[in-house]
C-alpha cells in the first residue's frame, strides 16, 4: 500500500496512524480511508456538521471512475491502476456507509480543493489494495484534472442527475395528478376571487388546470436550465488551459460519461467560463424559485380553499393526516401545504445565496463553489420530495365541498357583470349594491330592477353558462 497512507509509526497510539502530504505528517483515525489532506480539511473547517450532499458525493466519485477510463484509453494512465480506481469508486458508490468517509463540511475552502482531495484519497486508499501496489491519490487518481475543474463538473453532473432523475419525474407525477383531478371535478364551478374578494365564477378544472400549466412551464424552465448544466468544463484543469491533461481528455470524458449514465453531457468548446463562473447553476437555481413560486401559490390557494370549515371558505376539504392542537381536540391542519410552502420559502433563499455565490468568479476560478452544490441540491432534494407530496396527500385526495360552494356561488351579486351589455355598468353596479345591502340573491333584485324576464334572467346568470366566456 501507498506508505502515505500506512502506519509509520508502529509506537503510535493504535487507534491513530500516521499519514503524510507535500505539509507534513498527520494522524488520523486507524480505520479512516482519507489522509492528510482531508484529516486538514475537518481540523480547519468546524463551522457547520453539515457535509456535502449525497448526490454531490456520489458524482465526484463516478467522476474519478470516468476519469480513470478516459486516461487510460488515452494511454496516459497504466491499465492495472485505472481498473483498481475504477474498482475502488465502484465499491464506495456500492458502500452502505459511503458518507462516511467524506466527512468535510460544506464551508472549506472555496474551490471545493478539500472534497476533491478527500476523494482522491479514499480511492486511491482502496485502490492500492485492489492494485496491489501503490495507488497515488494525485499522479493516479487526479491524474490530468485539477479541483478548479473537477468541482464545477461535480455540480453539473450532481445537478443534472438529480434533476433528470428525481426532479423532473417528480414534478411531472405532480402535474399529471392535477390534470387528472381537474378532470374529475370539472362539472364543479366556485366564485372566483381577485384581490381575495368575489369575482366572476370559473370552474373548479379551470383553476386546477392553471396550476397544472404552472408546473409544467417549470419543468420546461428546467429542462432548458439543464441544457447549459450538461456542458462540462473538464479538460480545462487548473485555469482553463488544460495544462496536463491530454486535449482529447475532455470529450472523451464526456463521451464515457453520458454512455454510463444515459444523459447528454457534452464537453465545453471553452473551459474558461466553466470554471471561472457558475452562470449554468444559477440559471438552473433561477427556475427552481420560479417553481417555489408556484408551489407556494398552489399551496396557499388550496390552504384557503379548505380553511374553515365553519367560518372559512370551506370548498374543499383536504386529507386529515395528522391532529393539528396539542390542545384543541378535532382540529385539524393543512399540514403538507403548509410544508410545500416552506420548502418554497426555502428554495428562494437557497437561490439568494446560489446568486450571491454565482458572482463570486474571480478572474480564473469561482471560489464558493461548495455552497452553491450544497444549496442547488438541497433545493433540487426538497423540491422532487414535496412534488410528490402535494401529488399523492394533497392534490388526489381532496373533496369538493358542493353545497358550499353553490351557497355562495349563487349569492354572489358579481354575477350582475354578465348583465353589462344589457344595462350597462352603472345600472348593473346599482343592483349590485342592493343585492350587497340586502343579502338577497342576484337574479332577485335584477328581476325587480330590469325589464328582462326571470327565465331569461336565469340563462344570463347561470354560473357555469358565465364560467365560458364571451357576450
Amino acid at each position: 500500500m501507498n506508505g502515505t497512507y500506512s502506519d509509520m509509526n508502529t509506537t503510535h497510539d493504535k487507534n491513530k496512524r500516521i499519514v503524510a502530504d507535500s505539509m507534513g505528517e498527520m494522524e488520523v483515525d486507524a480505520d479512516a480511508l482519507y489522509g492528510a489532506q482531508t484529516q486538514r480539511a475537518i481540523d480547519n473547517f468546524p463551522v457547520s456538521g453539515q457535509v456535502m450532499p449525497e448526490d454531490f458525493i456520489r458524482a465526484l466519485v463516478l467522476i474519478k471512475s470516468i476519469a480513470a477510463k478516459t486516461n487510460a484509453e488515452l494511454n496516459c494512465l497504466d491499465k492495472n491502476i485505472s481498473d483498481a480506481i475504477v474498482s475502488a469508486s465502484s465499491s464506495l458508490l456500492e458502500d452502505p456507509k459511503l458518507m462516511s468517509h467524506f466527512p468535510l463540511d460544506v464551508f472549506q475552502t472555496g474551490s471545493g480543493t478539500s472534497s476533491n482531495m478527500n476523494a482522491n484519497e479514499v480511492i486511491a486508499t482502496l485502490a492500492s489494495e485492489i492494485a496491489g501496489e501503490e495507488v497515488n491519490p494525485n499522479d493516479h487518481v487526479n491524474f490530468g484534472q485539477s479541483s478548479n475543474d473537477v468541482i464545477p463538473t461535480t455540480i453539473h453532473v450532481s445537478a443534472a442527475m438529480s434533476s433528470r432523475r428525481k426532479l423532473i419525474p417528480a414534478l411531472e407525477a405532480l402535474r399529471d395528478e392535477i390534470i387528472q383531478k381537474a378532470d374529475s371535478v370539472k362539472g364543479y364551478s366556485k366564485t372566483g376571487r381577485t384581490h381575495l374578494m368575489d369575482a366572476m365564477p370559473i370552474r373548479m378544472d379551470q383553476s386546477l388546470l392553471s396550476w397544472a400549466d404552472q408546473i409544467d412551464a417549470g419543468i420546461s424552465g428546467v429542462d432548458r436550465a439543464l441544457t447549459y448544466v450538461c456542458t462540462l468544463g473538464l479538460g480545462g484543469t487548473a485555469v482553463g488551459t488544460g495544462i496536463n491533461t491530454h486535449p482529447e481528455f475532455g470529450q472523451t470524458f464526456a463521451k464515457l460519461l453520458s454512455a454510463e449514465t444515459g444523459i447528454n453531457f457534452s464537453s465545453a468548446d471553452n473551459f474558461f467560463p466553466y470554471i471561472g463562473s457558475q452562470d449554468a447553476a444559477v440559471g438552473l437555481s433561477g427556475q427552481l424559485k420560479m417553481l417555489a413560486v408556484s408551489i407556494i401559490k398552489i399551496s396557499n390557494d388550496l390552504r384557503w380553499m379548505n380553511s374553515g370549515p365553519l367560518a372559512g371558505l370551506g370548498e374543499i376539504t383536504l386529507e386529515a393526516l395528522q391532529p393539528g392542537s396539542s390542545i384543541m381536540p378535532g382540529k385539524v391542519n393543512p399540514v403538507i401545504p403548509e410544508a410545500a410552502a416552506m420548502v418554497g420559502a426555502q428554495i428562494i433563499g437557497n437561490d439568494a445565496t446560489i446568486t450571491v455565490a454565482g458572482q463570486s468568479g474571480n478572474f480564473e476560478l469561482n471560489v464558493m463553489l461548495p455552497v452553491i452544490a450544497s444549496n442547488l441540491l438541497t433545493s433540487i432534494k426538497i423540491l422532487s420530495n414535496v412534488s410528490l407530496l402535494m401529488a399523492e396527500k394533497a392534490i388526489k385526495t381532496f373533496v369538493v365541498n358542493e353545497e358550499k360552494l353553490t351557497e355562495a356561488l349563487h349569492r354572489n351579486p358579481i354575477l350582475v357583470t354578465a348583465l353589462n351589455p344589457i344595462i350597462g355598468y352603472a345600472k348593473a353596479a346599482d343592483i349590485a349594491k342592493k343585492a350587497y345591502a340586502e343579502n338577497r340573491p342576484i337574479i332577485d333584485i335584477a328581476e325587480e330592477n330590469t325589464d328582462i324576464p326571470r327565465a331569461e334572467l336565469e340563462q344570463l346568470l347561470d354560473p357555469m353558462k358565465l364560467t365560458e366566456g364571451g357576450l
